[in-house]
């Protein structure tokens, strides 16, 4: 056998010997992107985001509590920054929530817990026109639901 063919055949034999090293097992169990990834990212959760404080100002049941905060544009602008940062945060992402605690926020307020139901049918609406599947929008909700404890009655 000449030189070239034994070197190409070791080429050869390197080539499937990597494709076979590479080469992920079946069994080896996918790893799931995070939540924020599956939302879609800064600019998904932001357009969620928009959609849910329109839908707040727009319920008769609790855009009262939110008057003030949307005469006023720089109180509504971080509003919008601090929910973003929320739900980014609580979803895995690269954000960090710099916003007061939501029982220091709410203290005062006695929000009800048809207010608080009201909000969050909000979001859910919000999540809706985006078409977020129901499993990421089940994660979303049962990371933001525990927060309800700080904030109704308080």
């Amino acid at each position: 056998m000449s030189s070239y063919f034994k070197t190409l055949l070791f080429a050869a034999l390197v080539g499937v010997c990597t494709i076979i090293a590479c080469k992920k097992d079946d069994d080896t169990p996918a790893v799931e992107a995070s939540l924020y990834d599956r939302l879609g990212g800064i600019t998904a959760i932001s357009a969620v985001v928009d959609q849910f404080i329109a839908n707040v100002v727009a319920d008769n049941t609790i855009n009262g509590r939110f008057a003030a905060t949307v005469a006023n544009p720089s109180r509504a602008r971080l509003l919008r920054l601090n929910l973003i940062d929320q739900v980014c945060a609580g979803a895995g992402g690269p954000c960090s929530y710099k916003g007061m605690t939501m029982k220091e926020a709410h203290t005062g307020m006695n929000i009800t817990q048809a207010e608080f139901n009201a909000l969050v049918g909000d979001l859910v609406a919000a999540l809706d026109q985006f078409n977020v599947p129901e499993k990421e929008k089940n994660e979303l909700l049962a990371i933001l639901g525990p927060m309800q404890t700080d904030i109704v009655g308080q």
